[in-house]
């Protein structure tokens, strides 16, 4: 009995894509390290506008991520106590 040998194709990696964020948050600056610290992701673009007497913040990113991720990044944004919403502008 002869055997036969089968190559399996490698694995193949993870395709990333650009995504643009848009996340509103209240609590102001104090807030932006822990929002930063839960993308966790490659950043390309960032950019947070916070004024006085406004009540909510925004952070608007550009990130390169794996495509499976993207909703899983939303949601860990989204469940910051500080995170109004977070949603792929």
């Amino acid at each position: 009995m002869s055997a036969i040998a089968v190559q399996l194709p490698a694995p193949r990696t993870s395709m990333l894509v650009r995504r643009r964020i848009a996340t509103y948050f209240v609590g102001g600056v104090d807030q932006i390290p822990g929002l930063v610290e839960a993308l966790g992701c490659l950043v390309h673009d960032l950019s947070v506008d916070v004024r006085d007497g406004v009540r909510e913040s925004t952070m608007t990113c550009a990130v390169l991520i794996d495509a499976a991720e993207v909703e899983p990044l939303l949601e860990r944004l989204r469940g910051l106590p500080s995170v109004v919403s977070s949603e792929l502008v």
